[in-house]
Formats: structure tokens, sequence, C-alpha cells
């Protein structure tokens, strides 16, 4: 079991307990949090006693924890890893999010396993299959459209397997799971949490015949996604679970990001609660912001709806990786330390600390910090601001140029302080018995806790204004201060039916309130339930395919018996096994350098390029020495980014394998073995 069918999941990222903490604060559903090690990010380790905080805090509001165990394990590592999720299951993690199928193969506890989004799915077989597998959630491929996500959908049962997607953050150019770029050049593999960002560096752009078509573009470089205009139609295609990525990020981010889709899910929720196909939240209660969310006001290399809605000709971050940040002005000249500013609107204000920048003649991304911002101007909307760096160290800054911002700190420290609020909606009822006084508490999700008090007829006093008397009852019971309730309604009822003009003391209903409470929240906790780990079909599901190559991330023997229990018949071994050294495909991505540069042979003839009219041919992308070869599968429009092992790299990860397996290499079949299977 996983969400039920009307149940809708905002998934939030966490680098810390802290921002996870603040994600659940501002609305997630769920949060999903790298553990002290095999997680698919470094550098965004916890430690088990952190997640257990985290863990308690989400608990409170019914929101779920996940933590990421989705790198390719070697074999020493299946032991460490098993161990590593039996801690996480007595630390109360609510699923933990696999890429490495070997670990379905050991002794783990009854926990929820998730499919990484490095898992690859972009089929309905893919995800019907890990849906047999026994994974109760699987992310999609970021790069599929509307259709082929109903596709999955209608593929796959809602009750035994959640639809997860991405809606918003940086887009990895490649298919989850199939870049190896990294290990090719570094030796350090994306697949095991250490990528060195190949995407993002700037290439030139050679054609067959040595001609440059494009100069030191980030042609790799994605813009960030942002699927805010297409939650109600995800929703139509059978996505229940809404993930932002961002594991990274820092606490104003998840903060803002967070509350963002929190209102835009929270709205429609709201907007089809009568229809016929109503949706509920996923979690507990009500989140309140003392802040307009804006997603463009964090770091983002502007924005993206990828491939949601059909190929799109402007999802590329070309000209830099780095945040271009928002329009606000122009320049009106500069001095020796200053630049006068004229503003668009006259109700932007300027602070001191706050980030500017602007493009150079060579369309390079200038930053320009402000030391000291001040209004010559307010009816012309003119400042002058102070750089902290020299002048001279601005390029090309000049009168007439455009300039955007790119960090506001006073929006940013709106959110270094509290800010949100989330309480849980009570019913609280008050009898008034003939000797005694009983309070109880209902919650949103039907617990209730009742409590009682003796209150002798010999200490009541009369009230001497009947509506004073209801009203001091209703606020005093109604003081529920830093709890997580907040209260829906407030009925006082009396023995004898009717209201007696009596005073209760603001004492008596506040030591009822405080055991009312403390018995709530007790009850909460001993009424959660962990979903439980959804059971693989028997006898084991055929996997799709009889052969799996390289692009399977096969790196251990649970692995390779996993497969072939399920039917496969020749089972390689993944790319950082060091046994494909000709050129390979480093890299498969849906993005085409040809679209992109309007040389498509299905759109177009030829361009002009920076050396002369080019055609569609096969392209090279060069950096310093590293060379790449783009090959154009037309048919399912995708793009290959052939390269080769460098042989140091090839060498050194060779010595660290034989150092790990202690002299002992796992063994594949890159051909279809006569009796291995039985077959």
């Amino acid at each position: 079991m996983s969400l039920l069918p009307h149940q809708l999941e905002l998934l939030a990222p966490a680098r810390d307990a802290a921002i996870g903490i603040e994600a659940v604060n501002h609305g997630a559903d769920a949060v999903y949090i790298g553990g002290p090690g095999f997680g698919a990010r470094s550098s965004a380790d916890n430690s088990v006693a952190d997640i257990a905080r985290l863990v308690a805090h989400a608990h409170q509001f019914n929101s779920r924890i996940f933590v990421t165990l989705n790198t390719i394990l070697r074999d020493d590592e299946l032991e460490p890893a098993r161990k590593l999720t039996w801690q996480l299951y007595d630390a109360g993690v609510d699923a933990l999010i696999i890429q490495d199928m070997g670990l379905l193969e050991l002794d783990l506890p009854p926990i929820q396993l998730h499919a990484s989004t490095q898992t690859d799915i972009r089929t309905p077989e893919k995800a019907r299959f890990l849906q047999d597998a026994g994974l109760s959630q699987i992310v999609l491929a970021r790069e599929l459209t509307l259709q082929q996500i109903a596709a999955i959908r209608a593929a796959t049962d809602p009750s035994r397997c959640a639809i997860e997607f991405f809606v918003h953050g940086a887009l990895c150019v490649a298919y989850s799971g199939q870049c190896y770029i990294s290990a090719a050049h570094t030796g350090r593999s994306a697949n095991r949490g250490e990528c060195s960002q190949a995407c993002r560096l700037p290439y030139q752009v050679i054609d067959d015949k040595g001609r440059f078509v494009a100069h030191d573009k980030h042609v790799l470089s994605m813009k960030d996604n942002n699927q805010s205009d297409n939650i109600a139609a995800l929703v139509n295609a059978g996505v229940r679970s809404f993930k932002i990525e961002g594991r990274y990020k820092d606490m104003a981010y998840v903060k803002n990001i967070t509350a963002h889709y929190r209102t835009l899910l929270d709205e429609l929720i709201e907007a089809r609660q009568h229809s016929e196909q109503p949706l509920a939240r996923a979690s507990s209660g009500k989140t309140t912001f003392s802040f307009t969310p804006d997603p463009n006001q964090n770091f983002n290399r502007e924005f993206t709806d990828y491939f949601v809605n059909g190929r799109q000709d402007d999802i590329g971050a070309f000209d830099s990786p780095k945040n271009p940040g928002q329009p606000i002005g122009h320049v009106l000249l500069t001095g020796p330390n200053w630049v006068e500013l004229e503003l668009s609107s006259r109700y932007t204000e300027l602070h001191n600390g706050d980030g500017l920048c602007y493009y150079d003649l060579q369309k390079e991304l200038v930053g320009l910090a402000i030391n000291r911002a001040e209004l010559i101007s307010a009816k012309k909307a003119r400042w002058r601001v102070f750089p902290k760096d020299a002048m001279d160290t601005l390029k090309d800054l000049r009168a007439g140029l455009e300039v955007n911002r790119n960090r506001d700190v006073h929006w940013l420290r709106q959110l270094d302080k509290k800010s949100s609020d989330r309480r849980i909606g009570l019913w609280i009822n008050l009898q008034v018995q003939a000797e005694d006084v009983h309070l109880t508490l209902t919650d949103e999700d039907g617990h209730s806790a009742t409590v009682q008090q003796p209150f002798p007829a010999s200490q009541r006093q009369a009230a001497l204004d009947t509506d004073a008397a209801l009203e001091q009852i209703r606020n005093q019971l109604g003081r529920l201060g830093t709890t997580n309730f907040i209260a829906i309604s407030t009925d006082v009822t009396w023995a004898r039916g009717r209201f007696e003009a009596i005073v209760l003391p603001s004492s008596l209903l506040n030591s009822l309130r405080r055991d009312a409470v403390a018995q709530l929240e007790a009850a909460r906790v001993a009424a959660f339930t962990r979903l439980p780990r959804a059971l693989p079909v028997a006898p084991p599901a055929p996997y799709p395919e009889d052969s799996l190559s390289y692009l399977a991330n096969v790196f251990n023997k649970a692995a390779r018996s996993f497969y072939a229990k399920h039917g496969v018949k020749v089972i390689a071994p993944a790319y950082e096994a060091v046994q494909e050294m000709g050129e390979v495909s480093l890299m498969i991505t849906k993005h085409c350098v040809r679209f992109s540069l309007s040389l498509c042979p299905k759109q177009a003839k030829g361009v002009t390029g920076v050396q002369g009219f080019v055609k569609a041919e096969p392209l090279q992308l060069v950096n310093g020495k590293e060379k790449l070869t783009l090959r154009f599968d037309c048919k399912p429009c995708e793009m290959h980014v052939m390269g080769k092992m460098k042989p140091a790299v090839a060498k050194q990860s060779r010595q660290e394998l034989a150092a790990a397996s202690q002299g002992v290499p796992i063994s594949f079949h890159k051909v279809r073995p006569k009796q291995e299977f039985g077959h």
C-alpha cells in the first residue's frame, strides 16, 4: 500500500535535519534526506540520530521521512548498507529511496522501498516491473510528457504504487542514471554520488569539418524545472507525489519553494473538494506563511517546464549556468566608485548587500555586489550604488546596460526568521457536570482525548454576565500557544442541558487544556503507523528485457542475482566496473544540441554558424583537452554524448576496485551463457 489514490504528497528536499524540520513546517507532506552514506549526494550526509530527530517532528503532522540510499554498491558495501537500513528503520524512517536492485536480495527491514530517479523510469513496462518487484513509489524521468505519464499510470496499479514526479529545481540534462562523463573523465561516478557536473561547463561546438558552430556555450546546461502551471494537468495524468529537487539547497530555498507548491496544491484541493474525485493532503494540518512565496527569489537559471508539454526550443541555459536574476532597471551613468541606476518601478528598493548582475559583451554574466545603496530620486526611481569590488573589475559596465537583481537581502531576511505556522485543527468540547468538568479534544484526523477534573457545586460562583462568561471559557480553552493545534470550534454543554451562569476559573481551564493536549499528542504518536512494505509478485515478474548492458548499472553480485531471478540472460557490469574501454555513450539525453542550434534535419537544412554555413552533421564538444562526440538517434529523438574512459582514470579506478574487493572481482556475462540460468 502506498499513498491513497486521492492523496497528493508534496515531497521536499533537506540537506540536514534543521532544513527538513522547516520543510515540514512549511507544508511538506514528506521529506527526503541523505543518511550517513550511500546517498547520491556525497556531501549531503546526516547521522541516524539527526534523522531520528527529523522523523519525530514530521510524524507529529503525519508527514513522512524518506532516506536516500540510491548509489550503486560494490560487493563490500552491501553488508554495511544492509545494516544501515535497519538503523534507519529503528529510527522511524518511513521509506528508503533506492537505485541498486541488489538491495532487494538482502535481509532488509519491513520498510517501504521507493525507486530513485537514478533507476531511469521512462516506459510503462519498466514502471510496472518495479511495482511488481515490490517498490511502492516510483519517480518518473523528468523528460516525460503528460501523455507518457498517463500511459505509465494506466499500466500500473494506483493502490499498489504511487507515481512521483519532479516539479521544481535543477535539471540533469541526462536521463538520470545514464550519465558517465564524470566517471570517464575524473573517476567520480554520478551513480555513486560524486558527479563533477561536466554538463555545466562551456564548450566549443565543432562540426565534422572542424568548423565552429558555437563558441564557449554551455550547451549541456539546462534551465531549471518549474511545473507551477502544470500541477492540475499532472494530477490528471496520475502524479500523486510532487517532488522538489534540492538536497544541496539552503534553508531559504526549501522554505520558499515548499511554501510555493504547498499553496498551489492547497488551491487545487480546495477547487476540487466538491468534484466527483475530490483530493486531499497526504498529511495533517494547515500551513500559513508570513511571506509571499516567490520562486524567482531563489537561485535559478531561469525556468522551463521541459518536455511535459512536448519538446520546447527554450530549455537551455546556454549563456551561463549562473543565476541571471530578475530585470530591475538599467545603468544611467558610472562614476569612479559608483553606478547610477534607473529602476523600472519606483516601488523597488535596493539594499546594502543586494546582488546585481548583467551580461558583458561576450554574454557572460558579471556579478555586482552592493556595498551601499542610496536613493537619489524616489519620483524617478534613481539609485546610486557603491559596489564592493573596484569599478575597473566590472567588465563592460556602461550606460544603457540592463541590470538584474539576483539577490534581494530584504526578502531573504524574512526567511531568516520564523516564517510559517503549521497547525492541526481541533474541535473542543467542554462538559460541565454536576460535580466535575470534562474536556474532550478531537483533531482533524479523528483522534481524541478526554480529561476531567472535580469542580463541586460548592465551589461555583455565579457569573454577572452570561455572554462574558462563555467568551472567557472559549478564549481560555483556545489558547493553544506553541502546540501543534488550533481551535476550529469550541462548544460548552451543561449537565442540565442549559447554560448556568457560573464562572469557571482560568486555572481549571488551563489545567484541563494542558492535560488534554498532552493526551492527544500521545494518542497521535500511538496511532501513527508506517505504511507497509510492498510484497513482490510471485513468481518473480520477468524483466522487460533479457539482456542488460552497462547502462543497467549492475555493480554487485546481489544485483546480478536479482536480474537473473527475473529472467535476464546477459548481464554486463556497470560502467564503474571499468570494462568498457572503447567509445560508448557517456550520456543519453532527450535534449538535442542540433535542435537547439536549429540544425535538426527534420526542421532545417542548416544555419549560419561562427564559421559559415553549417549542415546538420555529427558534432563535437570541446572543453580544453576534453572532447566528446555527439551522435543523434532521431527515431526516439535522443542524443548520445560519446567518449572513452581516460587510461589514467581506468588505472586508478581498477586499483580502488581491487582494494575494495580484496582481489575477488565480480564476474559478469557479456554473451548468453549456456547453462548459467538453466535454459
